[in-house]
């Protein structure tokens, strides 16, 4: 079990829980979760809050491979009029805010987020640690090989799990010389590896237990998904609930989603099941 303080509410983690993605993005890889009017954000939230999602992960900035970086003005304009509207309509949600860049983080925690989620792990901007740390919120270290521009042009592993659980307990271990108490990891999946890499990943999830962490796993309707069932994003839902119930046989703590309903679904009956 894991108790996060995220800004005084309470996140106990006694059974996985599923992050819900809202993309305030034009160029989000996923049609479907690209959300643009205030009234839509609120909207889809109150739905995945209907649905039993426990966290909602706001994002401004895409990071889908070949995205270019925003200004960071620009991010700041998408996320916090968003988060804004979703504290005040739903108090208690609790929202993570997902971006690499110090500043936004800053801004969108002061807005209402609770919850820091960067891919970078703060490699793309070195004001990141210090900032969450005094921020006082969770944060979720995301492993990544390159940047979001150029990480699927040639990622190379020798050891695919080795290499990624390394560099995660080395950023554990920065996060908490830092002053960040409470730490998620995520292994990144499709972010700089191919789909073998990420199947790797998949089947040796366990791995990433030794770190004393809760584990996100992010494989919604990724290309992983859609590529090996020779389908699309808009098709790969079934697909994801498959690999979902994967990760949690494999001892995924959380799931990040664009569906939670059926996310949830598959946390009732795998918890059912692993009596």
């Amino acid at each position: 079990m894991y108790t996060l303080n995220c800004k005084g509410k309470l996140l106990v983690i006694d059974k996985p829980v599923v992050m819900g993605i809202i993309n305030i993005t034009p160029d989000s890889f996923y049609e479907g979760s690209r959300k643009q009017s205030i009234k839509d954000i609120v909207e889809v939230a109150a739905a995945m809050l209907a649905d039993g999602a426990a966290i909602l992960d706001i994002g401004g900035q895409s990071t889908r491979p070949g995205s270019e970086r925003l200004h960071t003005e620009q991010e700041k304009q998408r996320v916090l009029p968003a988060i804004e509207a979703i504290i005040a309509a739903y108090p208690d949600a609790i929202i993570s805010i997902d971006t690499y860049n110090a500043a936004v983080a800053e801004e969108a925690v002061q807005a209402g987020a609770a919850i820091v989620n960067d891919i970078s792990s703060g490699d793309m901007d070195e004001a990141m640690l210090p900032t969450v740390a005094n921020l006082k919120v969770p944060y979720i270290c995301m492993h990544m090989q390159g940047t979001p521009d150029n990480m699927q042009q040639h990622p190379q592993y020798t050891d695919v799990t080795a290499q990624v659980l390394d560099y995660l307990a080395q950023k554990a271990d920065a996060c908490k010389r830092a002053g960040i108490n409470d730490i998620i990891i995520d292994p990144g999946f499709g972010f700089g590896k191919t789909i073998e890499h990420n199947f790797t990943l998949l089947r040796q999830l366990s791995a990433f237990k030794i770190l004393n962490c809760p584990v996100l796993a992010g494989l919604s309707r990724k290309s992983t998904v859609y590529k090996t069932l020779g389908t699309t994003a808009e098709n790969a839902l079934n697909g994801t609930t498959v690999l979902n119930t994967i990760t949690l046989m494999n001892g995924a703590d959380i799931l990040r989603v664009h569906d939670v309903k059926a996310a949830v679904e598959v946390i009732t009956l795998f918890k059912k099941y692993d009596v």
